[in-house]
């Protein structure tokens, strides 16, 4: 396989995007799949610049592809990237600039109920941030299910244990079965 993909896990903030992207990559290496994976959350994290600064987004993909062409140099051809709002298509450029401009994006949205979100982030912060994150995570929410692309596989989290998750989000790419076309989804949500 000479085509780089890439599976984006996009959700709100506690929705559990990083325990499913590891738990993804439990899969994968059980199964013998050469992969790689980036918490995309860490970057852009330069200060000071607030969120939706360009710099945030120039020094993001300046890095992501430094990694990837250390990923690439070395012989991997899939990515395991999650981040909250990655699955939008404003965000499709930087992947393919960084990684080809023939690469397969896979994009999967978690879901979750405010309830779940809230449970879940106040069982997580400790800081001050807590508030702000609460706020932040609504918002995205209504942001992410507004613009998620057409294609973009949505599973839901509510009440589901985090293999059962990752088996789904595994599906949408094909990687287990070799077609690579997602075709075997079997998401809820």
């Amino acid at each position: 396989m000479d085509q780089a993909e890439v599976l984006l896990i996009g959700g709100r903030a506690g929705v559990g995007k990083t325990t499913v992207g590891w738990e993804v990559s439990a899969c994968l290496r059980a199964a013998m799949i050469p992969h790689c994976v980036v918490e995309g959350d860490f970057m852009g994290q330069v200060h000071p610049a607030p969120e939706g600064d360009p710099r945030r987004e120039k020094i993001a993909e300046r890095n992501l592809a430094a990694l990837w062409g250390n990923y690439a140099e070395l012989g991997y051809r899939r990515l395991i990237y999650t981040n909250t709002v990655s699955v939008l298509a404003e965000s499709e450029g930087m992947f393919r600039r960084a990684m080809g401009a023939d690469v397969r994006i896979v994009r999967v949205l978690l879901t979750a109920s405010d309830a779940t979100a809230r449970e879940r982030l106040t069982g997580r912060e400790r800081g001050s941030e807590l508030e702000r994150e609460l706020k932040n995570s609504v918002r995205k929410a209504r942001i992410l299910d507004e613009q998620a692309p057409a294609d973009t596989v949505r599973v839901a989290t509510d009440g589901r244990s985090v293999g059962d998750i990752a088996r789904d989000v595994v599906g949408a790419t094909g990687w287990l079965t070799g077609t690579g076309t997602g075709a075997e989804v079997g998401a809820r949500g």
